[in-house]
């Protein structure tokens, strides 16, 4: 018998769900393309890193992690050519994160996967009811009228 959300829940498990079904198919194909090292806690770490880098300390800020697991993650992603270190610009002593070709080309992969799921999921309910649902949603995201983020978007660890 299927597993099914307890009563009053439902709504939180099927944007979960979405989600992950969404970052499945992403992670799949970006394996197919040869990104089979990216995890999907590594795009939270693109995003900050886009467009001009960030420091150790930013990043591990941004993810919500201590520097050291933020200074474990760029560990792997700089021994997997996603990302490299810089001198700072206005820190001698510090560095900055940035992105390589390597990793500009995963984010390049990511944005054309999740264009064409969202195309098929339009699809699959219609081009208006796809457009509702994003309305929708982002009228919920950003309800608190400063067309902020209510805070920042990192993994859930």
């Amino acid at each position: 018998m299927a597993e099914r959300a307890p009563e009053g829940s439902e709504l939180p498990v099927l944007l979960a769900l979405a989600f992950r079904a969404m970052v499945d198919e992403l992670h799949h194909r970006l394996a197919a393309l040869g990104f089979a090292d990216v995890r999907p806690a590594h795009g939270f770490a693109f995003v900050r890193l886009t467009p001009d880098g960030a420091t150790g300390n930013e990043l591990a800020a941004h993810l919500g992690v201590s520097k050291q697991a933020a200074s474990q993650m760029v560990d792997y992603l700089e021994g997997h050519s996603y990302v490299t270190r810089r001198p700072h610009p206005r820190d001698g002593r510090g560095k900055i994160v940035v992105l390589t070709e390597r990793g500009w080309a995963c984010i390049r992969a990511t944005e054309a996967i999740f264009a064409d799921i969202e195309r098929r999921w339009a699809g699959d309910i219609g081009a208006e009811r796809m457009e509702l649902l994003r309305a929708d949603l982002r009228r919920l995201v950003y309800a608190t009228g400063d067309d902020a983020l209510p805070r920042p978007l990192r993994p859930v660890w």
